[in-house]
């Protein structure tokens, strides 16, 4: 027998979530098709090539974003399903997030949350970058036309688990699935910089305390210089970052500290941003 007392609200459906997500699927289904030449107006019947692309992003995307949904509700912190960003981009989002509508109590609760996301983003990226190298092509010579891409040093070593030795002069022709892989890794190293209330943010502030703040500032310096130096978009990130707060709020319980665990999934998942990030992505 179950026994309640007061008014029971009845679960909403979450009609912004599932509309989001069906655009998102369009838009990313359409850049995949773009990808692979096809004109969506002209050749509308060939828009299942975007598939491909479509469906391994958004598993990405998903992944990390239910890994943070799933870890926070085994909390008992409230939080919302998430919600995707459709886009109007070659790869036809700008990511998906989730809002926490309750705090985080102490740092056991932020470094659990906060790993979770990369963590299962990861399990899902890698087997996709694998697959996606495995049916891309690698060609002698420069190459002509598309996007030149930066590597990072996952990328790089997965690259050679596949291909082996590529010399320096040949180039390779990614796969749609590799592609969307490639931006799994960098949208993991994004959300892992330790800033703020990023990803990487809760993560170092968890291990840190307020000593995050120093790695942070650091962070910002390093951004600024790659931007200068490489990948102008860097630039973008620093004020966007610095608007948004490079500091990570105290959690409500301060004083309660991390077991040798969770220091030991912390430290790995902030090497886990040393191993995604790419410093001249494009």
């Amino acid at each position: 027998m179950k026994i309640t007392y007061g008014k029971r609200h009845p679960e909403r459906v979450p009609y912004v979530n599932i509309v989001l997500l069906l655009v998102t699927a369009a838009a990313t289904l359409v850049a995949g098709a773009l990808q692979r030449g096809v004109d969506p107006l002209a050749e509308p019947g060939r828009l299942w090539e975007g598939l491909p692309f479509s469906v391994t992003l958004l598993f990405i995307l998903g992944s990390h974003e239910f890994g943070h949904y799933f870890v926070s509700k085994r909390h008992g912190v409230e939080v919302t399903l998430p919600y995707f960003i459709p886009a109007p981009s070659f790869i036809g989002t700008f990511g998906a997030f989730i809002k926490m509508k309750s705090p985080i109590m102490d740092r056991r609760v932020l470094l659990d949350i906060g790993a979770a996301g990369p963590i299962a983003g990861m399990i899902a990226a890698v087997p996709v970058v694998v697959a996606g190298l495995i049916v891309s092509e690698v060609r002698p010579g420069a190459a002509e036309g598309g996007i030149e891409l930066g590597t990072s040093l996952l990328f790089a070593f997965l690259n050679w688990v596949v291909h082996g030795y590529i010399p320096a002069e040949a180039n390779i022709i990614l796969h749609p699935v590799a592609f969307s892989g490639w931006i799994g890794l960098l949208v993991t190293s994004l959300n892992l910089l330790p800033v703020g209330q990023l990803d990487g943010g809760h993560v170092a502030y968890a291990i840190l305390g307020r000593r995050q703040r120093k790695v942070a500032a650091a962070v910002i310096a390093l951004l600024f210089v790659l931007g200068v130096i490489g990948w102008s978009g860097w630039l973008i990130w620093v004020v966007l970052l610095v608007l948004l707060g490079i500091y990570h709020p105290p959690v409500v319980y301060e004083w309660v500290t991390l077991d040798r665990k969770r220091r030991v999934v912390g430290w790995m998942t902030l090497a886990l941003f040393v191993a995604t990030f790419t410093p001249v992505p494009f």
